[in-house]
C-alpha cells in the first residue's frame, strides 16, 4: 500500500565527467608548443652566433656562448614535458 507521503527517488548516479578538461587541455597544448617554439628559436640562434663570426656581435656572441647549456637544459626539459603531457592525454600540441 502507497500512503501519500511516500516518495520515489531515483538512484543516484555520480557523472565523473568533466569537460572543461578537454578545453584545458588544448590551453596547456598551445603552452607548451609555445615555449617549445620560444626555446627553439634561442637554440637556433645561440647555435648560429657561435657558429659564424660575423653573423652577430661580440655581446649576442658572450650571451649565446654563457647560456646555450641553459638552453639545451631548457629545451631538454620542455621537450620532456611535451612527451609526458602527450602521453598522458594523448594531445596533438593544438596544431
Amino acid at each position: 500500500m502507497k500512503l501519500p507521503a511516500d516518495v520515489d527517488i531515483p538512484d543516484i548516479n555520480p557523472d565523473f565527467s568533466a569537460p572543461f578538461f578537454q578545453g584545458l587541455q588544448v590551453i596547456a597544448s598551445y603552452i607548451l608548443a609555445g615555449a617549445m617554439l620560444v626555446v627553439l628559436i634561442m637554440l637556433i640562434l645561440a647555435g648560429a652566433a657561435l657558429a659564424f663570426r660575423g653573423l652577430a656581435s661580440d655581446r649576442v656572441r658572450t650571451w649565446a656562448g654563457e647560456n646555450i647549456l641553459w638552453i639545451f637544459i631548457a629545451a631538454a626539459i620542455l621537450g620532456a614535458a611535451n612527451g609526458l603531457f602527450a602521453w598522458f592525454v594523448n594531445f596533438d600540441f593544438g596544431f
